[in-house]
């Protein structure tokens, strides 16, 4: 009776057990992996992704929750390396994904197929990766020749309150904003997503939300090319979109024309992108107010 006992006990303690699963989301990786370490026994990326897929279904069902990491092999291999740790066994990558589970880029298995998990994990990591590199673009700056303040943080603190009275013109309704800043060697694209509360508080992601500021803030302190662009509707009625461009510590309104042509065209390729029908391309809301900047040197 007592072994039974303790039976059903660990069982009820395995639901206890959140757990992570370090996903090879492409090919490549897949094939680098095989390649490397004979203790990588799986056949081929297909059939991978469809044990990965039943495994999730599986532990779903007894009651656990799964997130899912970004399993990278060129990190794995220099996790290995800095830790002291022999590549090709399980156990080394069993350690790597639970770094993973606490600093890289993961998604909760919430039953979703895997077709649709895997895009929503590169993206999550292109969003924590952009907000790590604008960050110590960020730190590096140093301080202002002039008047000896943290040209970064001092950057950020505007970002932020850029952001909120952005927000507050906006009024009510589903917002989507887009930041972008061309930066060498690439442009950085940052997305905020905000929707009201029951109390028409606008709700966001903390996460996107500081990657955005930080964005933000890395155009404002290098003084680079960028802008942004929002587009805010409500059920019942038609979506609209207006943007700023940066220019200095502020934003400067675009024209209609101005967003159009902003929001028509693709960030990364340059390439127009055809206009959506029922949208009105126009001038954005007053920011209000605001008192005088500080220009800051470096």
């Amino acid at each position: 009776m007592a072994h039974t006992q303790h039976q059903t006990m660990r069982r009820v303690l395995r639901r206890e057990i959140a757990g992570t699963i370090g996903l090879l989301t492409d090919e490549q990786d897949f094939t680098a992996m095989r390649r490397r370490y004979r203790t990588f026994t799986f056949d081929s990326h297909a059939s991978y992704l469809q044990q990965v897929e039943a495994l999730l279904r599986t532990l779903s069902s007894q009651g656990g929750h799964t997130t899912v990491a970004l399993f990278d092999p060129e990190e794995y291999a220099e996790f290995c390396a800095e830790h002291g740790l022999e590549p090709d066994t399980p156990s080394s990558r069993t350690r790597f994904t639970a770094e993973l589970a606490a600093t890289g880029a993961t998604v909760p298995y919430e039953g979703q197929p895997l077709e649709h998990l895997v895009p929503n994990l590169i993206d999550e990591a292109v969003r924590q990766a952009t907000w790590e590199y604008a960050t110590t673009l960020l730190s590096r700056i140093g301080t202002c020749a002039s008047c000896g303040e943290d040209i970064g943080r001092v950057a950020f603190v505007r970002a932020s309150e850029l952001l909120v009275r952005i927000l507050d013109a906006s009024g009510p309704g589903e917002r989507h904003l887009v930041c972008s800043v061309s930066t060498e060697p690439e442009t950085l694209v940052a997305v905020l997503r905000a929707d009201d509360d029951q109390h028409g508080t606008p709700h966001l992601d903390e996460a996107e939300a500081l990657e955005f500021t930080t964005v933000l803030a890395l155009g404002i302190a290098t003084q680079s090319p960028g802008g942004l662009v929002m587009r805010a509707g409500t059920p019942d009625s038609t979506d609209r979109v207006y943007g700023w461009r940066l220019r200095g510590e502020g934003l400067e309104p675009l024209t209609a024309g101005g967003v159009f042509d902003a929001y028509c065209t693709d960030v990364e390729s340059g390439d127009l992108v055809s206009p959506e029908s029922g949208v009105d391309y126009c001038a954005p809301p007053d920011l209000g107010e605001e008192g005088p900047t500080t220009r800051h040197t470096h």
